[in-house]
């Protein structure tokens, strides 16, 4: 079962073999509604220099270097469903795997960036003007 009505792909489960959770997936358009409706928050992890050329409007940053290391995630977060993105989707999946393990309601959104982009959903900078993915 999905985490959100929303949520496509693969639901979140428990790996009891391996002792984790593997959390689950979400496309582009499904977590651009979730966000814009306050049902979730986006959590770019890409490097600042990545966030700083384009991201979704109002997504919160966290490098995946970061939740590595153990840093918490931003106030805005807190107690909220997280959609994680990134480039491509391949360092928001490990940034899901970490908050999963940490308790967090998290998604993966699918192809990062990229595939957010592709969709014609906006990219701005941090001035607000428009954006690119890099």
């Amino acid at each position: 079962m999905p985490l959100l009505p929303h949520a496509h792909g693969a639901a979140p489960h428990e790996d009891r073999a391996r002792g984790h959770r593997t959390p689950g997936r979400t496309t582009p358009t499904e977590a651009h509604e979730l966000a814009r409706t306050g049902a979730a928050v986006l959590l770019d992890v890409r490097e600042a220099a990545e966030f700083t050329a384009g991201h979704a409007p109002g997504a919160l940053h966290q490098p995946l270097i970061g939740l590595v290391a153990g840093v918490p995630l931003p106030p805005a977060a807190a107690g909220r469903t997280v959609l994680a993105i990134c480039r491509s989707g391949h360092r928001s999946q490990r940034a899901a795997e970490l908050l999963a393990e940490r308790g967090v309601e998290v998604l993966n959104v699918a192809g990062g960036m990229n595939a957010w982009a592709l969709s014609g959903l906006p990219v701005t900078t941090p001035d607000g003007s428009a954006g690119h993915v890099i």
